[in-house]
């Protein structure tokens, strides 16, 4: 199938086959070692600059302005960006100016990846430059940016033409960080997440495991898997909706504590808190419960908002968070009744039916009690609990892998934290006690005769291992897509996750 070429591209592809003609390969194999970064030189320059006189860097050329025997130009690395300064003599001390009138003028474009040596100067109008003195192209780009143009109107920078329609930044993420540079930080604020939380997670001794992303029966949580078929086996597999039954059987054979950061998939709805996969922490400790982790959540979460902005305090939307301990901690039943005058705690399934049908909530008929009861919670309480909060003490029916709770077998022993108005965490004492984990199991394959589409699945194996004992343990989920939105001020998942699921793309 041929791809049709833009006018555009016609024409770079016209000029890469002259530079290739001239001899010049306008993709060289060789390394291009360098020895600074935009970023270095602009900070450090003015305070050293004798530091800075032989200077070689790479990176994309963002824009150019030609001016007859000599030009600017603005390069873009990891970095940064920094003006270049390109003369026709420096760069071509030889009578031969081909390099520079013909190459570097006509042959090259924006987009273009170079290589340059040079000096940095301050030109006349104070703007620290890399006086270039040899120039390598590295890269040549056949398809053109999007062209961002960035003006001062009155003393304000302005953008015009931006990159800026969602669907064209989520589908061409390597465009996006290219012509939205400050997007990276995004992502590099993610990774600083995810290594404070494994700083944290190793300074307790926990071992960092992987287990099984196909999985023969899924499990460990309430959702609608993947499946696809292994052709050797002659089986179904599933794409794992979590890991937390196979992290479970690590601490039956013996470790203590276990985590892993797990790529888990669900084949459900899309919203910008959903993505089809996506990255949750799971920690699973053993001979300790859901009071202790409760500590430890809040602990680890005020050491990440610290380590990511050295305060606890982050701004997110219009709300300031504030992660420093102690947090707010309601009962599931507590919080339902504070922002709905309701009390829940002692109804059947038709009252809870008729409660939620007042609350105007539409019921699917599946819909069991702990299906309701959490239906009540989403719908009128957890938009409103901003600051990061703990509802604990679940029904039973809502957490077929807890342990019930010691002062009322309804419940569960669990809490998640809600924050900035959506779940960032779920946890609980684990259910080590292999007849009632049957028992519950079968619940939920009778939830799933009802029509129940996310009811789990029963796990033999599973079972088996709880036959030979798991000491008391205690788990949690931690999501760190949402996590990271809260961290970085981000209003949508898709923002902080390099490349999100997209419907199939329209063709032109």
């Amino acid at each position: 199938m041929t791809t049709l070429l833009s006018e555009q591209e016609i024409v770079r592809v016209q000029k890469k086959e002259e530079l290739e003609a001239m001899g010049i390969n306008p993709y060289p194999a060789a390394t291009f070692a360098t020895n600074t970064t935009a970023q270095d030189i602009l900070v450090n320059y003015p305070t050293d600059p004798a530091c800075y006189q032989q200077v070689v860097m790479a990176g994309r050329l963002m824009s150019r302005r030609i001016m007859g025997s000599a030009s600017f130009a603005e390069l873009q690395d990891a970095s940064g960006k920094i003006q270049l300064y390109v003369h026709r003599d420096t760069l071509c001390p030889d009578k031969d100016k081909t390099f520079y009138n013909t190459v570097f003028k006509k042959l090259m474009d924006m987009g273009d990846i170079v290589g340059v040596h040079g000096h940095v100067f301050k030109t006349k109008m104070g703007t620290v430059s890399v006086h270039v003195t040899h120039l390598t192209l590295l890269t040549k780009a056949l398809k053109p940016l999007p062209y961002v143009k960035e003006v001062v109107e009155q003393g304000v920078q302005k953008t015009y033409d931006a990159f800026t329609d969602p669907e064209q930044r989520y589908r061409q993420r390597y465009v996006d960080l290219i012509v939205n540079p400050h997007i990276r930080e995004t992502f590099i604020q993610r990774a600083r997440l995810i290594r404070s939380i494994r700083q944290y997670l190793e300074a307790q001794g926990y071992l960092e495991v992987e287990t099984p992303i196909l999985q023969p029966i899924y499990g460990g949580a309430a959702a609608r898997p993947f499946k696809t078929h292994h052709n050797t086996l002659d089986t179904p597999l599933y794409l794992r909706i979590a890991n937390e039954l196979y992290l479970k059987r690590l601490i039956v054979g013996g470790y203590e504590g276990v985590y892993e950061f797990a790529k888990d998939f669900r084949n459900e709805g899309m919203s910008r808190f959903h993505n089809p996969e996506f990255t949750m922490l799971e920690v699973y400790v053993a001979y300790k419960d859901y009071l202790w982790m409760m500590d430890q959540v809040e602990a680890l979460l005020e050491k990440v908002a610290l380590d990511l902005h050295g305060t606890t305090e982050i701004q997110v939307g219009q709300h300031t968070i504030n992660f420093q301990r102690p947090w707010e901690r309601y009962t599931l039943f507590e919080a339902i009744q504070h922002f709905t005058g309701i009390d829940v705690s002692h109804m059947d399934e038709a009252a809870l039916r008729d409660t939620a049908r007042k609350l105007d909530i539409t019921l699917e008929a599946s819909a069991g009690k702990g299906k309701i009861i959490d239906e009540l919670f989403g719908a009128h309480c957890e938009s409103k609990l901003i600051q990061p909060t703990f509802i604990t003490d679940y029904p039973i029916e809502m957490s077929p892998l807890a342990k019930r709770h010691r002062g009322n077998p309804a419940l569960a022993e669990r809490f998640e934290i809600i924050c900035n108005g959506k779940e960032i965490c779920n946890a609980f004492s684990e259910l080590n006690d292999p007849m009632d984990q049957r028992q519950r199991f079968e619940e939920q394959l009778e939830l799933g005769k009802r029509g129940d589409a996310e009811a789990m699945a029963l796990d033999e194996d599973f079972l088996r291992a709880l036959r030979y004992g798991m000491p008391p343990t205690v788990g949690v989920g931690i999501g760190i897509d949402r996590l990271t939105m809260v961290m970085t001020n981000t209003a949508s998942i898709q923002e902080v996750i390099f490349f999100p699921q997209m419907r199939p793309e329209k063709k032109a």
